[in-house]
């Protein structure tokens, strides 16, 4: 079997070769695709909304089906390329018609007709970015080995930069360079916006046909020669029993009881999300317990499950860290355009020039920390090497939580690029530095179901924003989303303070 050009043999070997910097480059550019459709997504949907009739305190709600989507898919999509082997391979499957799904959804989404549909298409569109991107992850982790995977990572966080670019700023590029109109009738998608969805559909098509078309993968049987299976300390979590049916019924009882305060107490119907997620934690656990009971452990649900409760201990510690780190991720793109254009721009009223002229700018501001944050994964190397991975993240985080702050100090929104520095070092931080620290914790044999689980510590801080930010803005920040940057600085600074405590113990 040729991999990347290099010949593998099939007898016994102890060590992955080290793959070359082109071969990492190929592995990885299909994320150039997915984070064009993602920046697309994250600067534009909210706008999407506003220009379908949302108001403000809507807006995290719609949002909330982009992270049930992934709180869902990825495991499912991770278990299942764990276990994927045809003449494709084992993730590339998943690029290859996750990349179509993605692409179609990308041309429907802007020609939404109303705002629930919307809705509806931004949870087609991120369940089909989620089938794609999923498996990158634990492609890394399979085709690399420890030494270099650190590398791999940086190298998607390089390409996520470079896609998310162009993406973020093409509405403002096609109104401005090209006179493409940036406004629409009432209820209408402005033509500058729908072009761009149009081309994020064919950019991401072919970059991850790319990597489909130029990278083989290890089989199963290879996989099994190298020495990353699973130790001592997995064959153990494997074995143990996790669940109980009174831990469950506590769940439940939790879930049900915060659900009626809310309903009795007339409370922000945003909080309805945490309480039916409380509510479903504690079904699975009481069904993951009476599979246990019945010895019924292997069917895909119990696993789930149990991977999941049997995570390792850098893995459960790095939690932390993502939970603050991607609940103001999700803030700042949840809330920027809101913020910049009302406080920046003066005007809330989505059919103003000056609200589209915000909003367009706040596509370039996007671009511009997404470029930063490809020139971050090149100079983060030498961060780590002179550092090492945990000081480096706390450094890039810190910079990130300053850049945050910035925004209620300065008034005129082109100096907003340069606080854009600083939230690109910590964006490429937050997408290499956390899946460095936890890949050498993970066997080989549960890399997608893990990866997809860590994804769990990027869903719940989103479904948290959806149900909470809107209960801040408006009724703590009096409807000014400006003020929600200071919430995202703050817990930056608690993600900084949580790497200290990771270690490499699984």
């Amino acid at each position: 079997m040729v991999v990347h050009g290099k010949h593998i043999m099939n007898k016994k070997v102890n060590k992955k070769p080290e793959l070359s910097f082109f071969q990492i480059w190929n592995m990885c550019f299909g994320f150039l695709g997915i984070q064009f459709g993602f920046a697309l997504q994250n600067a534009n949907v909210s706008r999407i909304f506003q220009t379908l009739g949302a108001d403000i305190d809507q807006i995290p709600i719609l949002w909330v089906a982009a992270p049930l989507t992934g709180l869902i898919v990825q495991p499912i999509i991770g278990y299942m390329s764990d276990r994927t082997w045809n003449r494709l391979g084992r993730r590339r499957p998943y690029f290859f018609y996750g990349a179509i799904l993605t692409s179609l959804a990308l041309v429907f989404m802007p020609h939404s007709p109303s705002l629930w549909i919307a809705a509806g298409m931004l949870w087609i569109l991120d369940a089909s970015i989620n089938i794609t991107m999923e498996p990158f992850r634990a492609f890394v982790g399979d085709m690399l080995p420890s030494r270099q995977r650190a590398l791999g990572y940086l190298m998607q966080s390089f390409f996520i930069g470079v896609g998310a670019i162009v993406a973020s700023a093409l509405p403002w590029i096609l109104s401005n360079w090209f006179s493409v109109s940036s406004i629409a009738a009432q209820g209408q998608i402005p033509d500058a916006v729908r072009y761009s969805f149009y081309a994020g559909a064919i950019v991401l098509m072919v970059s991850v046909m790319w990597t489909v078309a130029r990278t083989r993968e290890y089989s199963p049987e290879q996989l099994a020669a190298f020495d990353d299976m699973p130790g001592e300390a997995e064959k153990q979590r494997e074995t143990k029993n996790y669940f109980s049916l009174s831990r469950a019924v506590s769940w439940i009882a939790g879930g049900v009881i915060f659900l009626l305060i809310v309903f009795l107490a007339g409370w922000d119907k945003q909080l309805y999300i945490l309480g039916a997620g409380i509510l479903a934690y504690g079904v699975m656990q009481l069904l993951a317990a009476r599979l246990e009971q019945q010895k019924r452990k292997g069917s895909a649900f119990y696993s789930l499950c149990q991977s999941m409760a049997a995570m390792p201990n850098t893995m459960r510690q790095l939690a932390w860290v993502q939970f603050f780190s991607w609940i103001a991720l999700f803030a700042m793109w949840i809330y920027t355009t809101a913020a910049v254009t009302d406080y920046h721009y003066g005007s809330s009223d989505p059919l103003s020039d000056a609200y589209n002229e915000g909003a367009n700018w706040v596509g370039v501001l996007f671009a511009a920390y997404n470029g930063f944050a490809a020139v971050a994964a090149i100079i983060i190397p030498l961060m780590v090497r002179k550092l090492g991975l945990k000081k480096s993240h706390q450094i890039n985080l810190g910079l990130g939580a300053l850049a945050f702050l910035s925004f209620l100090i300065i008034q005129n929104p082109v100096w907003l690029l340069l606080s854009m520095v600083g939230v690109g070092f910590a964006w490429a931080s937050i997408l290499s530095i956390p899946y460095a620290l936890l890949s050498n914790a993970l066997p080989s044999t549960k890399m997608g179901v893990y990866m997809g689980i860590f994804n769990f510590f990027i869903v719940i801080p989103q479904l948290l924003a959806a149900s909470v930010l809107g209960i801040f803005v408006k009724y703590i920040f009096a409807g000014q989303a400006i003020y929600i940057f200071s919430l995202a600085a703050g817990l930056w600074i608690l993600a900084a303070i949580a790497v200290q405590r990771v270690t490499s113990e699984n």
